[in-house]
């Protein structure tokens, strides 16, 4: 949809949300470790206050919502660094594709743990618990957890720069639509078989070039719902010849082949 185009330069709660939902739809279990990591964050930070406040004064209870909080969030964190490094690789494909072989598209999880080896649970884990400890006096003032997946955003670069400070209006959008488009792939991949996909008025968005090559990735690949409010824009774009629907008033009013 045309609000999908911000994925690029919306807000980091915007992307760790595509992250989230794309990743929940084929990994059942990440859902259950973000929902976990979730429910222990917010009895940790209200903790957090807690101690600031001086309604409470155990360190113990908060050393074990701290291990939890990082046995949850080391999964979530590894399980987002791998989907975003499979993520990236479809998408920059597609973006060579639409960009006629005149940009790279490269994707980077920008997380506020470091470990050496994003492979390795008991490394991720171990790093998370050592940004925890380094942040601990700020997170004791600030009342507030300071380290974590639920801090983490996404950086896209084309040709090694930053899109969202030095993209053009065409490069950001391209940029989203290379993401999305990426997740047929991706799920093909997961799962042996290709989503449905909506295109809701998204072509009202892009420039002839960007409409030509996004059709031609798409066609004969997935079946797709295409709405838009008119049709002299596309037919001379479409190689397939598509079913059309007439809706008005939220009513379908006839078809043609």
């Amino acid at each position: 949809a045309p609000e999908d185009l911000s994925l690029v330069k919306g807000s980091p709660q915007l992307r760790r949300k595509f992250l989230d939902m794309e990743i929940g739809q084929i990994d059942p279990i990440y859902l259950y470790d973000l929902v976990s990591y979730q429910k222990v964050l917010k009895q940790r930070n209200h903790y957090l206050k807690q101690l600031a406040e001086k309604k409470a004064s155990d360190r113990l209870y908060l050393d074990i919502l701290t291990n939890q909080l990082v046995d949850f969030g080391a999964k979530v964190l590894m399980t987002r660094h791998h989907f975003v490094e499979r993520l990236e690789y479809w998408a920059n494909e597609l973006h060579q594709t639409i960009s006629q072989k005149k940009e790279e598209l490269h994707i980077q999880y920008v997380s506020t743990i470091e470990p050496r080896n994003w492979q390795d649970l008991s490394e991720v884990r171990s790093a998370f618990e050592k940004r925890l400890k380094a942040v601990q006096q700020k997170e004791q003032f600030r009342q507030v957890t300071l380290a974590g997946p639920h801090r983490d955003d996404l950086r896209f670069l084309i040709n090694e720069k930053d899109v969202q400070t030095y993209g053009s209006q065409g490069q950001q959008r391209t940029t989203a639509l290379s993401v999305k488009l990426a997740e047929i792939d991706l799920m093909k991949e997961e799962t042996d078989e290709y989503p449905l996909l909506l295109l809701d008025d998204v072509m009202s968005e892009l420039d002839d070039s960007r409409q030509l090559h996004l059709l031609e990735a798409i066609e004969g690949k997935v079946q797709t719902f295409l709405t838009t409010t008119t049709l002299e824009h596309l037919k001379e774009k479409m190689t397939l010849e598509p079913e059309i629907y007439y809706v008005h008033q939220g009513k379908i009013e006839g078809k043609k082949v």
